[in-house]
């Protein structure tokens, strides 16, 4: 696959762009998900279904439309007014507040009163003479016409309802033009407007939900910027404690030489390969361990001990220099593999795959500048195997791999069947990310293909 066509048009990110992608896609995760957990978000998100709700939109058409004189409490209203203000009522109002009047009344229920119509004792009597004028009054009339009228009665309830706080206040609310202003309901939306001009709500709902899934996969489990060597050990992290760790093969060059040259400098690891003479033991595949004398050295390293996990994905920055083998990647440890290949310079061209004997897949990569790093990810999920340069896919394959956890691995040799000399593998910094079958958008496609798997069984029948 040439990478230099790729780079040419467009179908693969520089590495600064790839990188400055991946770190937005960070950055922005992990604001949705403080956003996300945000008391303003649960306050909006429960506001919003008040105010979309039919009692909600039902109670602010009537708030802003009714007119006052259409409800109850203005109809009540205005006629405890109107018989408040009546001529008559008022009238008998006057009449219970006037001391002769109520002296009339009270004589009016004696005996005596049947003389009040009499002439002869009108004669004798002022008092008799003014309950006289009284009894043939209009005020005494309107009062009998008042006294056990259905006004009376109506004005006596619409008083005791109209005086009660409960009326009062909403009473309150009707007779109010700018009700729909003063209300709770207002209030809680126009608080529901700010909180959804805020920038926090505004990015949080502007983000597709499968985009940040996607970038979901971009949490690391695991990240090293090379600033020491605290995570990395000598050797091939043999599964086996019992077998020998660091150890070269007589097919090789170089001799490994515990860490010593193994480098962390200027932020990155750096793993030299030294034209220098060193005894060591190397493996032969008839004579098993042996000694020999060696003209290159260089090393193995791995992070068994501090990092290892089945699945996810693993990225690394990576690029070599000089001559030899160059190899960064996943190892389970185990002699015979499977071991996955992120980076390996193979003395003439990049390669990415699996190496896993008869099931080796390995891709070559042209148009590639050593001088240059690029990030080379590999995706793990329980269906597939992928390989990526930047952001670029290089390789997809079923996932073969056995069930089990492996670590970062980086390791630089010179075969003896090639020419020999000094190089470099560069690692700038490696990155584990967690499992991606984890992620909810995996959670409900799993969910999605299982339904469709089930409905075609049934429709089969």
């Amino acid at each position: 696959m040439n990478l230099f066509t790729a780079r040419l048009t467009g179908k693969m990110l520089s590495t600064d762009t790839f990188e400055k992608t991946v770190s937005e896609l960070q950055a922005r995760v992990k604001r949705w998900r403080q956003i996300e957990k945000s008391p303003e978000l649960a306050e909006y998100v429960e506001l919003k279904k008040l105010i979309e709700s039919s009692d909600f939109r039902e109670r602010k058409q009537t708030l802003m439309k009714r007119k006052y004189q259409d409800t109850d409490e203005g109809r009540k209203m205005e006629a405890y007014k109107r018989l408040v203000n009546s001529r008559s009522i008022r009238r008998y109002q006057q009449a219970l507040r006037d001391e002769v009047f109520q002296a009339f009344l009270a004589f009016r229920e004696t005996d005596e009163f049947q003389k009040v119509q009499s002439v002869k004792e009108c004669l004798k009597s002022s008092v008799m003479r003014r309950y006289n004028i009284l009894y043939h009054s209009s005020y005494f009339k309107n009062f009998l016409k008042v006294q056990n009228s259905l006004e009376l009665k109506q004005l006596a309830s619409l008083e005791q309802e109209v005086k009660t706080e409960d009326f009062q206040t909403r009473h309150a609310l009707w007779a109010d033009a700018k009700r729909w202003q003063h209300s709770e309901e207002y209030q809680k939306e126009q608080r529901f407007l700010e909180l959804a001009k805020s920038d926090d709500i505004k990015f949080f709902y502007e983000q597709r939900e499968e985009k940040i899934d996607w970038a979901e996969l971009f949490r690391p489990s695991f990240e090293d910027h090379m600033a020491s060597g605290d995570n990395w050990k000598p050797g091939y992290g043999y599964a086996n404690p019992a077998m020998k760790e660091g150890h070269s093969r007589t097919s090789e060059r170089q001799a490994y030489v515990n860490g010593k040259n193994a480098f962390f400098v200027d932020g990155r690891m750096d793993i030299e390969t030294r034209e220098e003479s060193k005894k060591a033991v190397a493996w032969d595949e008839k004579k098993g361990f042996v000694e020999q004398v060696f003209d290159y050295t260089s090393d193995v390293m791995n992070t068994k001990d501090v990092f290892a996990q089945e699945s996810g994905m693993f990225a690394a920055k990576v690029r070599s220099q000089g001559i030899g083998h160059h190899f960064f990647g996943l190892s389970t440890g185990k002699p015979n593999g499977p071991m996955i290949a992120l980076y390996h310079y193979n003395g003439k061209t990049h390669q990415m795959g699996l190496v896993n004997g008869d099931k080796t897949k390995m891709v070559d990569l042209t148009g590639m500048l050593r001088s240059m790093y690029y990030v080379y990810t590999f995706r793990w999920t329980k269906n597939e195997l992928m390989w990526y340069v930047n952001d670029m896919e290089i390789l997809r394959l079923p996932n073969r791999l056995p069930k089990e956890q492996m670590f970062f691995f980086a390791q630089s040799w010179l075969p003896l069947a090639e020419k020999g000399g000094e190089g470099k593998l560069k690692v700038q910094w490696v990155r584990a990310y967690r499992g991606v079958d984890d992620s909810p958008l995996a959670q409900r496609n799993a969910a999605a293909a299982k339904a469709e798997e089930t409905a075609a069984k049934k429709a089969a029948k």
